[in-house]
């Protein structure tokens, strides 16, 4: 009968044991998630700031192509053909 009680105790405390290792978990997979959705928003931060600074980079070329500079110039007349394509879009749209 005491080998039963053994076996009964020692199955408690495995169980105990597990429970807890199990609350551990939790605690650990609700911080690692916590600091999963930080890591997103600064990524989200620095993609938004590379894309700015990628925006002002293509800004600063066209400004030194407008200015005489030859190395951009076929850059230059791309974007300017494309505002001007997106003009023209605008008033057809306008006079419909």
């Amino acid at each position: 009968m005491s080998n039963l009680s053994d076996i009964v105790d020692s199955l408690e405390n495995r169980v105990s044991k597990l429970l807890h290792k199990q609350e551990s978990l939790k605690q650990t997979n609700l911080n690692l998630e916590k600091e999963l959705a930080q890591e997103k928003l600064e990524h989200s931060k620095t993609m938004e700031e590379l894309k700015q600074w990628k925006e002002e980079s293509d800004n600063l070329k066209v400004a030194n192509a407008m200015l005489g500079s030859d190395q951009f110039k076929r850059e230059t007349k791309l974007k300017i053909n494309s505002l001007i394509r997106d003009i023209d879009v605008c008033i057809s749209q306008l006079n419909d």
